[in-house]
């Protein structure tokens, strides 16, 4: 069994497929991506897991239910080789695993990727088809899973990336950059009349609309300065013909992992070896996922749009997308995740899901979801926040397929407390009938987290923390500290004091005696990690 067009179209083929439990595309594949190149409605930009894994799946399961007779184009701008190594080989199909929390798990091979193409200047016809794509008048939307990074235009120090600058110089002709193909794509859509079109960004980021528009915006007026685009293409990115809706996405797409290849493998696929691209991108011929999964768009689609609330997505306003985010940031989702990862890289978890058979971190993060984050909590309506803590809580966190590391989740947490938890903290405040010095949890975790900062686990023995762009300067703090020691406030006072890290000045917030309290409990020797867990918890 191998994963091509022929086997899947071929009747014979598909019942020997379908006899092992795999879910096959319910319609014609070569008559869909005929119609799907000549009117394309949707085009992705991100050809990794969570396209295969998420927005590819939403478009079969409406094939399959007949809401739609097209499929999806997608284009891959950061890694040519993950259309070359996986997208060619497989005639754009691939196998999407649900693993879900029961342990039981589903199979779908899926056709609905009509087009895979290299967003490529050097790659001329690829490029030219793009272009035609962009100016074609059945084009709808252009969504993006291409990580917050990849809208920026400048490096760590704020200073314009040299790919920007000569793009903003060079103009829309043969751009460098990922925005400027994008931007330039775009400069074709208004060549070709000014035509409608809505730019989705689906990356898990706060606001990302905005963040999209931004770095198109800036190579519109750069190339309108530099006269190398018409002064109208400013007005038409400003328009109510080009939208650029916020959302919020939440799926979590590990890697491709062994124990699904192997399961394949016992099935009777054949050809599963994962790819590690040049680029160090890891690609395998299927995708695996949860069962869980959150699309929010705001609904602004200036050409309009198909039923695609029929494949799950939600769509609303503005501001209930922000609610949504908010309410899954700041209370019940991440602040959780944080726990579960400070706490279990302490303890030598080396998977989240296991964590949840530990009796002290399952109540830490109950507490600090539902009784201290649930009473300040942004309700958007449209999703129920508690049912939410419960799906988090009892379905994806424990689920044993999801190799999801602690170790992964603690990467970059002194850019995540003031989020996850220094809102909370600030919500607290402003409410006349609740006080913040009455947290107990939230005070606790952030103690964890200084003590994580030790680099020593509650065994006694150093570990590696994970990457963090504020690790050296807090560990030299840090290192001024040893186990057992109990004059520790002047060392983590700079610290406490820093609202850029915890959102609030703790001292200020009538919380760093309790923070620094803690921590004390938490550093007196080996095994006091968990004694205070159990006194306190």
């Amino acid at each position: 069994m191998k994963i091509n067009l022929q086997e899947v179209t071929d009747n014979m083929k598909r019942k020997q497929w379908e006899e092992r439990g795999f879910l096959l595309p319910q319609y014609d594949i070569v008559q869909v991506a005929k119609a799907t190149k000549e009117n394309p409605f949707w085009i992705h930009f991100g050809a990794g897991n969570l396209f295969r894994a998420f927005h590819a799946v939403i478009v079969q399961n409406l094939l399959d239910g007949g809401t739609l007779d097209r499929g999806i184009l997608v284009a891959e701008g950061y890694d040519n080789e993950i259309i070359e190594k996986m997208y060619m080989p497989h005639d754009n199909l691939g196998i999407a695993v649900t693993l879900k929390a029961d342990g039981t798990i589903d199979k779908k091979v899926v056709g609905s990727v009509a087009e895979a193409l290299p967003l490529d200047v050097g790659n001329y016809m690829a490029f030219g088809r793009l272009k035609g794509v962009f100016a074609n008048d059945s084009l709808q939307m252009a969504t993006f899973t291409i990580t917050e990074k990849g809208y920026s235009l400048v490096n760590g120090k704020g200073e314009i990336l040299p790919e920007v600058q000569a793009d903003f110089a060079a103009g829309p002709k043969n751009p460098v950059s990922y925005m400027g193909k994008v931007t330039s794509l775009l400069y074709a859509r208004y060549g070709a009349g000014e035509k409608p079109i809505a730019m989705v960004s689906t990356d898990n980021c706060s606001h990302n609309g905005d963040k999209l528009y931004a770095a198109v915006s800036a190579f519109a007026k750069a190339w309108v300065e530099n006269k190398k685009a018409d002064a109208g293409f400013i007005e038409y990115i400003d328009s109510p013909k080009v939208s650029f809706p916020w959302s919020m996405i939440d799926k979590i797409t590990p890697r491709p992992d062994a124990s699904v290849e192997k399961i394949l493998q016992e099935d009777g696929v054949e050809d599963l070896s994962p790819v590690i691209t040049s680029k160090n991108t890891y690609v395998a011929p299927f995708v695996n996922a949860e069962e869980t999964e959150y699309l929010v768009i705001e609904d602004d689609f200036p050409n309009g749009r198909p039923k695609l609330e029929d494949g799950g997505i939600i769509f609303t306003d503005r501001e209930t997308v922000d609610k949504v985010e908010k309410m899954k940031v700041c209370t019940c989702l991440n602040p959780l995740h944080t726990c579960l990862a400070i706490f279990g890289c302490l303890l030598g978890y080396k998977k989240i899901s296991d964590e949840m058979r530990d009796k002290e971190l399952v109540r830490l993060a109950e507490a600090v979801g539902y009784q201290e984050g649930l009473p300040v909590v942004v309700n958007p309506g449209i999703l129920d926040p508690k049912e939410f803590i419960d799906t988090v809580l009892k379905i994806r966190v424990p689920n044993p397929f999801m190799p999801d590391t602690p170790q992964r989740i603690a990467t970059d947490t002194s850019q995540k407390l003031a989020i996850r938890f220094g809102e909370t903290i600030k919500a607290y405040h402003a409410d006349e009938s609740l006080h913040a010095e009455d947290l107990q949890m939230i005070p606790l975790v952030l103690a964890g987290w200084l003590r994580y900062l030790m680099a020593v686990d509650d065994k006694g023995e150093p570990f590696e923390l994970s990457p963090d762009p504020l690790l050296e300067t807090l560990r030299l703090q840090m290192e001024k500290i040893k186990m057992g020691d109990t004059e520790v406030e002047e060392v983590i006072k700079p610290m406490m004091e820093d609202a850029q890290i915890f959102g609030v000045n703790l001292y200020e917030a009538g919380l760093a005696g309790k923070v620094c309290d803690y921590f004390k409990e938490l550093i007196t020797g080996a095994g006091a990690v968990r004694r205070t867990l159990q006194k306190y918890v």
